[in-house]
């Protein structure tokens, strides 16, 4: 059965985000993903600790970090204090760097980086000594009592970090798209991966992120996640699309703006076809996206994290309530 989770970006005060997070939890989400770009949306932490009061059962993520803006020292101590306050209720999502960085002139961090990141992320919360990089000096998280067991989750799209996520990571957040064929091949690049550590996908917990809108106008849910799609066909993947696809994403590689990150009335969502629509979103009504699920959970993802989209002022929790009935319904 597959596991819910949403992925949601602080775009919105964060009593609403708390809000968000108190109906997650009473329509049985397993995770909530907070998306951390420090220039564009609300201070991912901040929303993330005043969300988690309340809270009993649902885990928080992030969707995901980096550790560029932010050094590993400050993420340590970061997700150390959110375990303690939710009894371990965490999973530490991060990525080479997107919108954090580029709207700076920033470029991401390179694999062998990130991989290095992770390793001191990992020894920090063990209440280990890591050595700063730049100074040469030790530093270690000093008020841990015991060792921290935070589950490690690397955001990937392209073939090269999905086959580093399944070496390395301990669940990965899938941006491929929702077509079979983009998951299929980024599942057996992660499974690949696995291998190199000796361990199959039944060690790693696959999340499928995926740009959702479900409304009895399908018209209306396709143009709603547009700007999204344009941002997931932009990366390297790990299957290839038609020549005819491939000028449509060049022109919209071409036009990106990530300022505009996650808008949905972004300039470069108008460059966006129909046929890319269907390969990397979840969108149309309900029928049609429960037989979209349908096909997903056939291929061993674990959870689909929906990115829900509205019209700006315009509440998410009709999109929440009504994956989760989707769902549920299915799985009855």
């Amino acid at each position: 059965m597959l596991s819910k989770g949403v992925g949601l970006f602080p775009t919105e005060p964060v009593g609403a985000m708390c809000e968000y997070v108190q109906l997650c939890e009473s329509l049985g989400y397993d995770n909530v993903w907070f998306g951390d770009s420090q220039n564009i949306w609300r201070e991912s932490s901040t929303v993330m600790g005043a969300a988690a009061v309340g809270t009993e059962r649902i885990v928080f993520g992030t969707g995901v970090t980096n550790a560029v803006t932010r050094h590993p020292s400050l993420l340590a101590s970061t997700w150390a204090t959110l375990a303690e306050f939710t009894g371990g209720r965490v999973a530490l999502g991060i990525g080479t760097g997107d919108s954090s960085l580029r709207t700076m002139g920033l470029k991401p961090q390179k694999l062998a980086e990130l991989e290095e990141s992770i390793r001191q992320l990992r020894a920090l919360f063990r209440g280990e000594k890591v050595v700063e990089a730049t100074s040469g000096a030790d530093f270690h998280l000093n008020y841990l009592t015991e060792p921290l067991d935070i589950p490690v989750y690397i955001a990937a799209s392209a073939p090269k970090i999905l086959r580093m996520s399944g070496r390395i990571a301990d669940g990965v957040i899938v941006l491929v798209g929702t077509a079979p064929h983009f998951i299929e091949a980024a599942l057996k690049t992660i499974e690949a991966g696995a291998a190199e550590s000796g361990r199959t996908l039944d060690d790693l917990h696959i999340v499928l992120w995926t740009p959702t809108a479900i409304s009895e106008d399908r018209t209306e849910a396709r143009d709603l996640v547009r700007a999204h799609v344009s941002r997931v066909a932009i990366r390297p993947l790990p299957a290839k699309v038609e020549p005819a696809l491939e000028k449509a994403i060049d022109r919209i590689r071409d036009s990106y703006n990530y300022y505009e990150h996650m808008n949905t009335e972004a300039s470069h969502a108008d460059l966006v076809p129909d046929e890319l629509v269907d390969l990397f979103a979840l969108a149309g009504t309900p029928a049609e996206c429960a037989q979209r699920l349908k096909e997903i959970e056939s291929l061993g993802v674990d959870q689909v994290s929906i990115v829900p989209f509205v019209r700006p002022g315009q509440s998410r929790a009709p999109t929440i309530r009504t994956f989760a009935e989707i769902v549920d319904g299915s799985a009855r």
